[in-house]
């Protein structure tokens, strides 16, 4: 990822009681970028969704196992409407993801686990999986309004 418009670079180990801390991180990164309170929580939640499902599937709950999470401005079309936003991607050199197991479950099934990718998609605007040279690469990314403040920020 390059470094232009990088806003924060978190390194962590793949410990699930450092959630709170990406938690906390992310949801002041995401006010002081100009989100709505509703907008904050729902990328928290996504955020915090991804890095669990990191420590939980890609790394099999081991500890101290690499995970980057870089957040930048970025910009993009959205709904043919240039956007300001912000782009969180997480890096890990666990497991390889398997497509086939990206499918989240229905929500009409009663039974724990399995929605943090309904979290993830209805939160942001792009989710975007990959793997290069080892590396398992998630991008999150989460448009403003089109004057740089979200709907609700404006009274909306």
């Amino acid at each position: 990822m390059g470094k232009r418009g990088l806003l924060l670079d978190l390194v962590l180990v793949s410990d699930a009681h450092l959630l709170s801390v990406v938690r906390a991180a992310i949801e002041r990164l995401t006010e002081v970028t100009g989100f709505s309170p509703p907008e904050v929580r729902s990328i928290t939640r996504a955020v915090d969704e991804a890095v669990a499902n990191v420590i939980r599937h890609a790394y099999d709950n081991r500890p101290n196992e690499r995970i980057e999470v870089c957040c930048k401005r970025v910009s993009g079309m959205l709904k043919g409407q240039h956007r300001e936003g912000l782009e969180i991607q997480l890096l890990d050199k666990g497991t390889p993801f398997d497509r086939k197991k990206l499918t989240a479950r229905s929500l009409d099934e009663v039974k724990p686990g399995g929605l943090g990718l309904h979290f993830m998609r209805d939160s942001m605007d792009i989710m975007q999986h990959r793997r290069v040279k080892g590396v398992n690469q998630l991008r999150l990314v989460k448009y403003l309004n089109t004057n740089g403040t979200s709907k609700e920020s404006q009274g909306e």
